[in-house]
């Protein structure tokens, strides 16, 4: 009865202990069997095989007998890296199936956790096991319940966030703004300096907490940076960060030419030549976007905007602010100031000042480290100067320049480069530099079909296309193989409206020119086969036979008092109130007003005719307002010994009923007394070439598309 006693009290005792231990593994035993379940959902992604099904199988099973075994593990532990085990599980599956994560990472996720679980236990920081792993394996163990209280947790997550804005740039400013205490900020403003320097230079003087971090980093770069913050000029200093950041510019050096623009522009330049042989050698300089910026700046304020304004000036006042600038200085003019440099500031004044200091080319772009060079030949294309270019090097010189500048356009971001391409060709007349093009063209074509690389095979297909084109003896249909309009010529049908009528408008300018133009045109059109009707600010010109057409065209009134401007206007106000709708548009005027035209562009347009000079350089303007029209447009010097014949010519055509056969209207023309020198530079639409290129890149990812 006493043993019986003993043995009922001695369960009594051991009751509690019992039930305890039977709770835990029961716990235990719910957290086993969730992760049973994660894995089998798991296994159910076409992604998991191999290495990854082994890893969410053999090794997992593993790991849980090895918690469970473990003896020197304590119950509760056993259950937070049971749970622990589940929720990393749980977050593979979630991120891969919403395409967080690569499926791969698995094997090396769990390799990770098994490290950091033996950290934990052993009070140490996880931080260095994070750091052996990639971004999304660091960031679901940070996240893990198991290590919410491990000593390097904060530390870690510093770190990934240094790895975050060093994927993601942009997001570094905003993270600094939120964590400007974050353990690890001094490596992200480090970092930030080094891909955005202005922002920190912005954030200097501001109120914000991550000022007196930023001024409180022991980095020479951000050192600089903080010091130009604090002065009023600092900014005039960016351009030069990344030479001082060296040594190779001092303080001082930078400080003697910030108030004086050409020691200015000239030790930009200097620069801008070293960071292209740093590029060239596959360095990336800081503070690139500020030198560019400022470059453009001075190069259009201090000398372009000069030589623009002195056009009607004797060439020796008018050039005279370049005089003294180096043949590097020059290059980089037409580089930065593409759309506003005038065809005759560069033509008479940049182009030939460069050679008159150096006799070769290929010297030139060997002194700027061939820095824009894709952009400088496609000037020198576009003002009908790249022959004399190139027959200024070596011929073996030349071939390799051309081939550079046609290979790799499919990796540019945009088709800019393409389009430069395709303008430059129409412009080479040397034939044996057009058929090394031609050949290299078919050789990317080639090469990108092989690799499958849909963008190289379109680029260069319809490069290809348009060049064998260009050779009459090809007979290659351009409208047929590209599925772009005809480009020979203008149906008369795609020019007449609603009513059957051509809708004409022609823009004139009031300067001495422009009145001297619209008598020319006066008088082109003063024969029975037309209709003259006068206003006040324009003039209505109608057929009377054939072709019902109606021309418009403001008169040349003062420009000094803005009346040529105002007529302008009342005359496209009162087309838009009879809703009609132009569907050719007619600029006679300076190069300096072609801007204002071509504010007035309408999708209407199918054909724009830019009586300027060089008026071919704004394609891009034109098609982007008007993306199938035919545009005709010289290259250097537009004429009214030029414009007025052709306009006389075309117009007459239609009057007649009869199609607009560009290829027939040059045969005309230049059979007449024009001035062949100048017609030469004007370019029809079946030789603009990059107008075509963009027609037909965009018809064909539209056929994609559908």
């Amino acid at each position: 009865m006493k043993i019986f006693y003993i043995t009922i009290v001695l369960l009594c005792y051991m009751l509690p202990f019992v039930a305890k231990a039977q709770s835990a593994t029961n716990n235990r035993s719910y957290f086993h069997d969730k992760i049973d379940d994660t894995q089998k959902k798991i296994l159910t992604l076409d992604v998991v095989k191999g290495t990854i099904q082994f890893a969410a199988t053999v090794k997992i099973d593993s790991l849980q007998k090895a918690i469970e075994d473990d003896p020197t593990m304590a119950n509760n532990d056993k259950i937070k890296f049971l749970r622990g085990v589940n929720d990393v599980l749980s977050a593979y599956y979630s991120s891969v199936t919403n395409n967080g994560i690569k499926a791969e990472l698995l094997p090396g996720l769990v390799n990770a956790f098994t490290q950091c679980m033996r950290n934990e236990a052993n009070n140490e920081s996880i931080l260095p096991t994070v750091k052996l792993y990639p971004y999304d394996n660091g960031m679901i163990i940070t996240d893990n319940y198991s290590f919410s209280k491990n000593p390097g947790l904060q530390d870690a997550q510093a770190y990934l966030l240094y790895l975050y804005c060093k994927q993601h740039p942009k997001q570094i400013l905003a993270t600094l703004l939120k964590h400007p205490g974050l353990p690890g900020v001094d490596s992200l403003i480090i970092l930030w300096a080094r891909i955005d320097p202005e922002t920190v230079y912005n954030y200097v003087g501001s109120n914000e907490p991550i000022a007196e971090r930023i001024l409180a980093t022991n980095d020479p770069l951000v050192k600089i940076i903080s010091k130009l913050g604090l002065m009023p000029t600092g900014r005039q200093f960016f351009p030069f960060l990344d030479e001082m950041y060296h040594g190779k510019l001092s303080f001082e050096q930078v400080d003697s030419a910030v108030n004086d623009s050409i020691k200015y522009y000239k030790l930009m330049v200097k620069t801008a030549v070293d960071y292209a042989e740093r590029i060239r050698q596959r360095d990336t300089p800081i503070g690139l976007e500020s030198l560019a910026s400022r470059m453009t700046f001075k190069a259009k304020e201090v000398y372009v905007n000069v030589i623009n304004e002195l056009h009607e000036a004797p060439d020796e006042v008018r050039f005279k602010i370049i005089d003294k600038l180096t043949p590097e200085e020059l290059y980089y003019l037409p580089i930065l100031t593409e759309e506003e440099i005038y065809t005759s500031s560069y033509v008479k004044g940049v182009y030939p000042k460069i050679f008159t200091r150096i006799s070769r080319s290929d010297s030139l772009l060997m002194r700027v480290s061939f820095d824009h060079f894709k952009k400088w030949i496609k000037i020198a294309a576009n003002f009908n100067k790249l022959d004399d270019f190139l027959r200024r090097m070596y011929k073996s010189n030349a071939e390799l320049l051309m081939k550079a500048f046609v290979n790799g356009l499919d990796k540019a971001s945009s088709l800019e480069d393409a389009v430069d391409v395709a303008n430059s060709f129409g412009s080479i007349n040397d034939k044996a530099v057009r058929k090394l093009i031609l050949n290299q063209v078919q050789y990317n074509l080639q090469k990108a079909k092989a690799a499958e690389n849909k963008r190289g095979t379109d680029i260069y297909n319809i490069l290809n296309t348009l060049f064998l084109s260009m050779d009459t003896a090809n007979h290659v249909n351009v409208s047929a193989l590209l599925g772009i309009p005809p480009v020979f010529y203008m149906p008369l049908a795609d020019l007449k409206n609603a009513a059957d009528s051509i809708i004409v408008e022609q823009f004139f300018y009031g300067d001495k020119d422009g009145k001297e133009n619209y008598d020319q045109f006066r008088g082109d059109f003063a024969n029975s086969n037309w209709k003259v009707t006068d206003s006040a600010q324009w003039v209505k010109i109608t057929s009377t036979k054939g072709t019902k057409m109606v021309i418009f065209s403001n008169k040349p009134l003062d420009e000094k008092k803005s009346l040529d401007a105002a007529a302008r206007a009342a005359m496209i106000e009162y087309l838009d109130s009879l809703d009609l709708r132009p569907t050719i548009l007619i600029h006679r005027g300076h190069s300096y007003y072609l801007n204002e035209t071509l504010e007035k562009l309408q999708p209407s347009n199918k054909i724009v005719l830019l009586g300027s000079c060089g008026g071919y350089q704004s394609q891009k303007k034109v098609l982007s307002a008007c993306p199938v029209a035919h545009i005709v447009a010289s290259k250097q010097t537009g004429s009214k010994t030029v414009n007025g014949p052709l306009i006389k010519e075309a117009l007459e055509m239609l009057r007649q009923g009869k199609d607009l056969n560009w290829l027939n209207l040059w045969n005309t023309l230049a059979q007449d007394k024009i001035n062949k020198e100048l017609f030469d530079d004007y370019i029809p639409p079946y030789k603009n070439l990059g107008a075509l290129f963009i027609m037909a890149y965009n018809r064909m990812h539209q056929l994609t598309e559908q």
